[in-house]
């Protein structure tokens, strides 16, 4: 399919699963800007990065015989990238991000490198990025060379998820390395796409995520004989914050029917956990839609430096690939994140300490068995660990290139332990899952909404309840898969 003009997070998902070509349009930018730039090169004049050093090295000017050298020197001598590899499908969002910047036209590009690079996209040819090296300020620089190497025949790539030298890869498809031309280096580096990927891709798992939050809760709700009378909607019109109305109805649509909300309930009111699902679900949903905005502006910008504008006759040195406006949001979402995980663990600690008629630690025979007792353990030690990673990484700047670039975002951290928050929200509420089934099983034959009805049905074909005490371990894991494997919770 064509490369959209304009990428939005909601189509994300099916256009990852597809080819892109670019378009007439886009080519034409392309070229026409490229034409300007050589022009501009030939004129004599000095431009920085394209013919002269870099960083704290931008009054040094390069010879035009050197320009190539310049470029291959600044993606080899760039790529200094440590620790863990970025996960193959974050990798693949950095190839479309930096795709969709450079096919604006703004980047001095040649349409043989763009192209590469759609060719690698297309054929699931995937660099070898590592997490760590990018300060999230002049460009995620580190990142971004690792993630150009193989351009040059350099580094290594996944394919089929087996790792091969670049140059192997080129051979099969009877490519050759490219040697780049004056700017591209620079274009390919310059830019905020490993924040943007992985901003992308937590707003894709956030997305699958806070609506299973809200049938986790309402599942949960019913088991631990919990009302309804919060969810109703008069208390919610009268504060009409957006996701808290959204959470509110979503909690009355899925416990409509139930009989269970039947019963008289003893209790005059629940714990804040249940009784305000939708105040605090419903503020992370709405984190979740202004960081959406935020992202899609950067991820549909211009981003690296200097940006050619052929049309005013200028090449301009600027900041477009500072991360600051990514980093304060990554952390802003990070925080926003945890709190589904810091509101499901203590549904899961209500759930197993014996109340309202349930068995402590929902153990079929307590004592001789300790049930669901340490799964609440597990639940809390990585709520503990989400409050770590919240830390702003964004309130922190150390100064690079000898003081050139002297204040940084440190939104590439930001985004790095953001993927660890929305990892650990994922298993908390698998643990709260496995919990609300086994809780709820003691209320038979006590029935709940046809809609969680079935999701039950579904669950217990992947973990059975639990009448002895066995590896919780096996079990939290299947729960996991389970949260993955449907898009939508309620499967029927």
């Amino acid at each position: 399919m064509e490369l959209p003009e304009h990428l939005l997070i909601a189509s994300l998902n099916e256009l990852l699963h597809q080819n892109i070509e670019l378009t007439e349009k886009d080519l034409g930018k392309i070229n026409a800007n490229r034409n300007f730039l050589d022009k501009k090169i030939a004129s004599g004049q000095t431009y920085y990065g394209i013919n002269t050093g870099f960083g704290s090295l931008c009054n040094v000017r390069i010879n035009d015989d050197e320009l190539a050298d310049l470029q291959k020197n600044l993606v080899t001598s760039h790529s200094c990238g440590f620790g863990d590899e970025v996960p193959a499908e974050i990798v693949k969002i950095m190839l479309l991000l930096k795709i969709r910047g450079l096919a604006q036209g703004f980047s001095g590009i040649h349409e043989e490198t763009i192209q590469r690079l759609v060719y690698f996209y297309n054929e699931n040819i995937l660099p070898v990025v590592y997490e760590q090296g990018s300060l999230g300020a002049s460009g995620d620089l580190a990142p971004l060379a690792h993630l150009s190497l193989p351009l040059l025949g350099l580094g290594e790539v996944n394919v089929n998820n087996k790792k091969t030298a670049s140059e192997e890869a080129l051979k099969k498809g009877n490519l050759e390395a490219l040697s780049l031309h004056a700017k591209e280096g620079l274009a390919l580096l310059n830019g905020t796409q490993f924040m943007s990927s992985y901003a992308t891709w937590a707003l894709l798992q956030a997305s699958r995520l806070q609506r299973w939050a809200d049938v986790i809760a309402a599942l949960s709700l019913e088991a631990f004989d919990g009302k309804s009378e919060p969810f109703s909607h008069p208390i919610h019109r009268v504060r009409p914050h957006k996701g808290q109305i959204e959470t509110a109805e979503a909690i009355r649509a899925l416990l409509e029917g139930s009989a269970l909300q039947q019963n008289v309930k003893v209790q005059v009111q629940d714990p804040y956990s249940f009784r305000c699902v939708p105040q605090v679900h419903g503020a992370t949903k709405d984190v979740i839609r202004h960081i959406t905005s935020i992202v899609e502006t950067e991820i549909n910008s211009v981003t690296d430096n200097p940006i050619v504008f052929e049309e005013e006759d200028l090449i301009l040195s600027g900041g477009n690939f500072h991360g600051q406006p990514l980093a304060l949001h990554l952390d802003f979402f990070a925080i926003a994140m945890a709190e589904l995980a810091n509101i499901s663990e203590r549904r899961t600690y209500l759930l197993v300490s014996g109340q309202r008629g349930l068995q402590p630690f929902l153990a079929q025979n307590p004592g001789l068995h300790s049930g669901f007792m340490i799964a609440q353990y597990t639940a809390a030690s990585i709520v503990s660990q989400n409050k770590q990673y919240c830390t702003p990484a964004s309130v922190d700047s150390i100064v690079s290139s000898n003081g050139q670039e002297d204040h940084v975002s440190m939104g590439a951290n930001a985004a790095t332990k953001l993927k660890k928050v929305i990892d650990n929200v994922q298993r908390v509420l698998a643990i709260e899952l496995l919990c609300a089934a086994q809780a709820m099983d003691f209320r038979r034959p006590g029935k709940s909404s046809a809609k969680l009805e079935n999701l039950m049905t579904a669950f217990r074909k992947e973990v059975s309840f639990n009448d002895a005490d066995r590896v919780l371990h096996d079990d939290m894991i299947k729960a996991e898969q389970f949260l993955n494997q449907h898009a939508d919770p309620i499967l029927g």
